[in-house]
């Protein structure tokens, strides 16, 4: 039976329907009636951003499978959002922090690193007819979220495709517990005393750091000028550019050479377009390039996320979450393991309370919801949430296509 034809085909309106939409959920977040606050509370604006478009899809308003928004979004504007947030690496705010506030971040991420192949493993033994030769492609995209964000999910989608179906069950999962675990976060920070006693670490150490960090952001930060956001276009497009050329004189030579390494991605060229616009943007944030940062360079790098958030939710078919509810307790035993990481890692290293929720967010939830509990305690911090997000984002990629490998061989195949 032939597919009935969408009621939007043209990919320019089909845009701006979906940046319309992004503009509206963001301006009823911000516009401060206590009705969408408490609204805004059960339903994150992210999840809005993946499922109003996974909606306009499911009723046949547009059609994911045949547009080519997704594609051209993906390939165009995914390199240069990662080199824009990881441009924004800051070691030396990093040092400041202390080595152990980075250390219980690192935990966090060995923690998504280990739990997913062991909740795959013990999932597994329950149900094994849960899992398929693809299942863990899916999954691994959940792991790129958890350690980076929205734009490492997607690099890692990119890179090893999973179905259609099989990305939107692990989306779902993705969102449902990771939500879930920033409400955990928020409660405790208000028993912040409490568990700052458990932990064992010094609240005052938090004082001193956000004077600091408010003292710095209103020496330096400046409204950008034409020529600022040119250099910041310039920059992610560029970085972009030397990414593609590197990769297409890469992909070739281990295709001919190492065809046997096609099962760690290394023969897909947006893989290593993705390696090297991190590695891109690494070099440049200890470089004075960083300094476009203080005029706006993440602001652009979250309105392409946003974007491309949007588009992965119009190729979502909703009505295949419901298909394989065991992934959502592959997630649930994921995101227990990683919480498990966090807390011994804190109590361990005697950190406030505050390290422990940010550093589980920054990696879990990404620059947005480590700044929600950055903001929590005080508006200052909230740059301590995204500075250990760019980490993430920095070794997100890296760390999922690993964490994949270690699916791969938990699913057996």
């Amino acid at each position: 039976m032939e597919e009935k034809a969408a009621l939007l085909q043209n990919d320019v309106v089909v845009i701006g329907l979906l940046i319309s939409i992004l503009y509206f959920i963001f301006y009823l977040e911000n516009s401060g009636g206590n009705l969408w606050q408490r609204f805004f509370k059960f339903f994150p604006p992210i999840l809005l951003c993946y499922f109003l478009p996974g909606i306009l899809n499911s009723l046949g308003v547009i059609s994911g499978e045949s547009s080519q928004v997704y594609p051209v979004v993906s390939r165009y504007l995914l390199p240069p959002c990662l080199l824009l947030f990881t441009l924004s690496l800051d070691l030396q705010m990093l040092k400041k922090l202390g080595i152990k506030a980075v250390l219980v971040f690192l935990a966090g991420t060995l923690g998504v690193i280990l739990g997913g192949p062991i909740a795959v493993y013990l999932v597994k033994m329950i149900n094994p007819e849960s899992f398929n030769a693809e299942t863990w492609k899916g999954l691994s995209t959940i792991a790129g979220s958890w350690i980076g964000g929205g734009a490492n999910q997607t690099a890692v989608k990119e890179v090893l495709m999973p179905s259609v179906d099989l990305f939107s069950q692990s989306v779902a999962v993705d969102i449902l517990m990771a939500e879930g675990w920033l409400a955990v976060l928020l409660l405790g920070i208000a028993n912040k005393d409490r568990l700052n006693r458990f932990f064992g670490g010094d609240a005052r150490l938090i004082d001193e750091i956000r004077d600091k960090i408010a003292a710095e952001a209103e020496s330096k930060s400046k409204n950008p000028a034409f020529i600022d956001l040119m250099k910041i276009l310039a920059v992610g497009f560029g970085g972009t550019a030397i990414a593609y050329l590197c990769s297409d004189a890469i992909t070739p030579f281990i295709s001919e050479n190492y065809p046997e390494m096609a099962k760690f991605s290394m023969t897909s060229g947006f893989f290593w377009v993705v390696v090297i616009v991190t590695l891109i943007g690494i070099i440049l944030s200890q470089t004075k390039v960083r300094e476009i940062e203080y005029t706006g360079a993440s602001k652009i790098a979250t309105v392409f996320l946003y974007i491309l958030i949007a588009s992965i939710g119009m190729q979502m078919n909703l009505v295949a979450i419901r298909d394989n509810p065991y992934l959502f307790l592959v997630g649930f035993i994921w995101i227990l393991i990683h919480a498990l990481f966090v807390i011994i890692a804190g109590k361990l290293l005697k950190v406030p309370y505050f390290f422990v929720a940010v550093g589980s967010q920054a990696n879990v939830g990404g620059a947005a919801s480590a700044s929600v509990v950055a903001a929590a305690y005080h508006p200052a911090l909230i740059s301590v949430g995204v500075i250990l997000s760019v980490l993430g984002y920095a070794v997100g990629t890296y760390a999922g296509f690993l964490t994949a490998q270690l699916l791969r061989i938990a699913s057996g195949f």
